[in-house]
């Protein structure tokens, strides 16, 4: 798993700086700072962001993620940034909570990466407001499945359209966490579809793992993408769920820096990443098994205390 090179201009002279964040895990990780469990107020999330985006691990992060209902705090929040925020925008009442968003961001020192909706109600129905709301957007938009019923027609109708699929992968319930069979049924279709997605919530940890203080089942977000490369070499789901199950972390790690490029772009071209409320966490669990340098957070304690 090769590092990505990035090209400077200096002058006359040209030079490549290799990121010290391998491909496969570049902007892997949304902020979800606000959100369940972590719940940190707006007022102090947004300042945090803008910590990670000058951390020496600033290439792992991705957007900062609020719900369409929080947009109007955030003028006063970001009077002072002079760079514009990368950010993931919400709508988890569906489509028709975006109108507002939509006219208020332009006004805004930021860039919307992607917009995340949730099926409220009937599909065809959602289909038809989302595309109404969304007539004149070039942002990804990403459409949360429910775990029902609707999940298949759901997903067939994702197929027809743009947008992009988005999976829960946990929550504050033990029945909020599909179990490996539920997400890979899931991951197998949208690759046989040919669908991107992301996933929210639970995947705070590079492999799979029981939470010591809740006994819940977690889900590794470094299964998922081995689980991702399954499906798409055509693997069961039998087979894709076997890779979610996985809980040797080094043999994990290993299997993950043996991945040539071809994979690695294919599985982030696929896997678009996951919201997280912790940034700490998953960085902490890739300098463990070695896959980003354990400098990086020496180097972040010695910029805090200069």
């Amino acid at each position: 798993m090769r590092r990505p090179r990035v090209r400077l201009e200096l002058g006359k002279r040209t030079r490549h700086v290799t990121s010290v964040i391998p491909a496969l895990l570049q902007r892997l990780c949304d902020n979800a700072a606000i959100f369940p469990p972590g719940l940190m107020p707006l007022d102090q999330a947004v300042p945090a962001h803008a910590e990670h985006e000058r951390a020496p691990y600033s290439d792992m992060v991705g957007a900062f993620i609020v719900s369409a209902d929080v947009v109007p705090e955030l003028p006063a929040l970001l009077a002072d940034r002079t760079v514009t925020l990368p950010l993931a925008v919400t709508a988890p009442k569906g489509p028709h909570q975006l109108s507002a968003v939509l006219k208020q961001v332009p006004e805004l020192p930021v860039d919307v990466k992607t917009i995340e909706v949730a099926v409220p109600g009937a599909a065809d129905e959602f289909f038809a407001d989302l595309a109404s709301v969304l007539t004149a957007t070039d942002h990804d938009v990403f459409v949360e499945v429910p775990r029902d019923d609707r999940r298949q027609p759901i997903l067939e109708m994702l197929a027809r359209t743009p947008y992009k699929a988005k999976f829960r992968t946990g929550g504050v319930r033990a029945d909020m966490h599909p179990d490996e069979a539920e997400l890979a049924l899931a991951i197998t279709a949208v690759v046989g579809a040919g669908l991107p997605f992301k996933a929210t919530a639970g995947l705070h940890h590079a492999v799979r793992n029981t939470a010591p203080a809740t006994g819940f089942e977690q889900h590794g977000f470094l299964n998922v993408m081995l689980a991702v490369d399954a499906a798409l070499r055509g693997k069961t789901v039998s087979e894709v769920a076997s890779e979610l199950a996985l809980r040797d972390e080094h043999a994990i790690a290993a299997r993950i820096t043996e991945l040539d490029d071809t994979r690695v772009q294919a599985i982030r071209a696929t896997f678009a990443g996951f919201g997280t409320c912790s940034i700490a966490e998953p960085l902490a669990d890739l300098i463990a098994l070695g896959l980003v340098p354990a400098r990086l957070l020496r180097q972040e304690s010695q910029e805090t205390r200069v």
